[in-house]
Order: structure tokens, then C-alpha cells, then sequence
């Protein structure tokens, strides 16, 4: 009786809020609306300056195809390559191409001819797919210029590439079931501890330790409200992510709501341990935006974390995230089971007792 009068209250107080209703909407649309398209490592619309030293058709006819992709937006006012190292100094232009001259009798000759590209590498990343990108347009072009001049095909191997679990390469499949680990841990993991702590500045907190409450009663009547708005934003995640960019789970919804609970039980344990120590809400929201900046960083969010360094990848093993990104991708792009989820979901649930009962222990009523 006592858990359901304290619930009553927290939903009350959630309602008469002026502030939380607009916020529990308003994060995840924009998150799932504007976040997919600015946290992708698609690389497009690299500027390339390109020195034509040939000026004949097939250079001409190189630097049309370049510029037709989606990839390159050409700079063709560099006349020589100093002038594109120049241009490259000054951040006008992220590739350079330098065509030698007698490109064109090379070619038609079958001499062997070589261009030179030379990339920014300050961003590492879009100095190599940019010059990646440009090696295969180079290929290309030779390989129609072969098929011109010999009616034949230029090679007779024929490979044929196919994309698994995401055929158009869309940067944004990748990240949509990722984004929703996000929004998930600010609802259910960071919104109940900054409740708490709003209570203890305002005194009212003081009010319930001095009664009969016990504390797991307490911590469950400020986590349960914001376990089912969870369960709803995470509704309005997929909904949105079906109508903005038509992409539908592979898996079914009862797997993906299974491991959502798992990942709400570990973090929303975290929340209560952090409002545990801080007595006020600009140190609960430092310490909140410490470990959102490690999550995002070391739990696959943005990079795979089996790329890291092997210290990186034992940190990484100790944050919940990581597990529910590995389950969310796996079940919204590859339609795997929980079973072959299971040490994950495991994972999840263990870490979710460990905090929970650090949560209860570490809360302390104050006369």
C-alpha cells in the first residue's frame, strides 16, 4: 500500500511538471529526427582541387566524371600544384589530383602513365575514403577507356559484391538502433537520479526519510514512473524510426523490449548512485555528462569497439551500453533471436542487480 500511495505521488508531480512532459517528448524526436543525419561517417562533398597539366580530352573527360559523383565538388582554379598545396593550407580543398602532362598519348599509347593524389590527412578519416573514393574512380576510367579502345571487357573476372543486413550502405540504419541506447539512458537512467536530487534542495526529501518509508520502497516509487515513460519513448523511437526513414526491425518487438527492460534495470541503478553522493544538481549533472561522454565514446556508439586498443576494449566491457547496442543492431538490422543474445541480455541483468543493490545500500535516511 505504502509503494502505491508514493507511485500516485511521483506520477502527480510528474504531471503537474511544466517542464518534464515537453522534455520526455521533445529529446527523443529531435534525437531520432536530427541526430542520424549529423553523427554519420558518410563522407561526402569533399572539395578537390584538380591541376590539369594535359588540358585534353580524356583529362577533361577525368575531371567530369569525378565531379558528376556525389562525393567530390571540384576546384578548378588551381593551375599548378603549388597553387593546391596553397589552396589545401588554407582549407579551401581536402584532395588534390595533379594530371602529368601527355596523360592523354600515355593512355591511348598504353604507356604507363601515374597521377598523383595527394590528401589532407589532418582528418584522418576523410583524407583516406576520400582518397579511396578517387583510386576507384581513377579504375573506372581506365577500365571504359580499355573497353573503348578493344571492344573487349578489361578484365575477365567478374566480381559481384553484396551488402548484408543494410544493401544501400546507409550510415543512418547504423546509427538510428544505436541512438535509441541515448535516449533510453536519459529518460529512465539520468531523469529519476535528477529528481531525487531536486528533492534534496528543495527539503522535501527530508520529509519522507523521517517516515516509516523503506528505502527500497522509495527508490522503486522514483524509478518505476520513469521505467514505463521509457517503455513509451522507446515506442516513439520506432515509430519514428519506421516514418522518417522507413527502417523496421528485422527481429521482433517483444526481443527488442526484453533487452530495453535489461538495459533500464542496470542504468536506472546508476542514476540512484549518483544521486546517492551528489547533494546538488550541478554536481549530479557533471557527473551524468562524465559518464555520457564515456558511454558515447567507448560503448560502439560511433566506432566499432573492436577497433580499440585492447585496454580501451576492457574498460569497454564494464559499460552497460555496449551490450544493448550490440543487442539493438543485432536485432533491428540482422533479425538474430534472443538466444543468440543471451550472454548479452545476461550481461545486462547482472550489471542491472549489481547497481540496484549498490543503489539501495549506498541511500541513506536522514532524521
Amino acid at each position: 500500500m505504502v509503494l502505491r500511495y508514493l507511485l500516485e505521488k511521483e506520477f502527480k508531480q510528474f504531471r503537474r511538471n511544466e517542464f518534464l512532459p515537453r522534455l520526455v517528448l521533445i529529446f527523443p524526436i529531435i534525437t531520432m529526427v536530427v541526430m542520424p543525419w549529423v553523427a554519420t561517417l558518410d563522407i561526402k562533398d569533399i572539395n578537390i582541387a584538380i591541376v590539369d597539366n594535359d588540358n585534353t580530352v580524356y583529362s577533361q573527360r577525368l575531371t567530369d566524371k569525378i565531379g558528376s559523383t556525389e562525393y567530390f565538388v571540384v576546384k578548378q582554379n588551381a593551375l599548378t600544384y603549388a597553387d593546391a598545396i596553397e589552396m589545401m593550407k588554407y582549407g579551401d580543398v581536402d584532395l588534390i589530383l595533379d594530371i602529368p602532362y601527355r596523360f592523354e598519348r600515355d593512355l591511348t599509347t598504353e604507356q604507363p602513365t601515374k597521377v598523383l593524389i595527394a590528401a589532407n590527412a589532418v582528418n584522418g578519416t576523410k583524407g583516406s575514403m576520400g582518397s579511396g573514393y578517387l583510386s576507384q574512380i581513377l579504375t573506372q576510367f581506365t577500365d571504359e577507356l580499355a573497353t573503348e579502345s578493344s571492344g573487349l571487357p578489361p578484365t575477365t573476372v567478374d566480381i559481384s559484391v553484396r551488402s548484408l543486413y543494410n544493401p544501400t550502405l546507409n550510415y543512418k540504419r547504423f546509427m538510428v538502433p544505436a541512438l535509441m541506447s541515448v535516449v533510453v539512458l536519459m529518460i529512465c537512467g539520468f531523469l529519476p537520479a535528477l529528481n531525487i536530487v531536486s528533492e534534496k534542495e528543495i527539503g522535501t526529501i527530508e520529509q519522507i526519510n523521517a517516515t516509516p518509508v523503506r528505502k527500497w520502497q522509495f527508490i522503486l516509487a522514483k524509478l518505476i514512473p520513469y521505467w514505463c515513460i521509457g517503455l513509451v519513448v522507446l515506442t516513439i523511437c520506432f515509430v519514428i524510426s519506421w516514418l522518417v526513414y522507413d527502417n523496421l526491425p528485422a527481429g521482433n518487438f517483444f526481443a527488442l523490449y526484453v533487452v530495453t527492460i535489461g538495459f533500464i534495470f542496470a542504468m536506472s541503478g546508476l542514476g540512484i548512485i549518483i544521486s546517492n553522493y551528489s547533494q546538488t544538481m550541478q554536481q549530479a549533472m557533471l557527473v551524468m555528462f562524465f559518464f555520457m561522454l564515456i558511454f558515447n565514446l567507448m560503448s560502439g556508439l560511433f566506432t566499432p569497439v573492436s577497433s580499440m586498443p585492447d585496454w580501451a576494449q576492457w574498460i569497454a566491457a564494464f559499460i552497460p551500453p555496449k551490450y544493448y547496442i550490440e543487442c539493438m543492431r543485432g536485432i533491428y538490422q540482422m533479425g538474430v533471436s534472443l538466444g543468440v543474445l543471451l550472454p548479452q541480455l545476461l550481461t545486462l541483468f547482472a550489471f542491472g542487480v549489481v547497481l540496484n543493490v549498490l543503489a539501495v545500500v549506498t541511500y541513506r535516511k536522514r532524521q
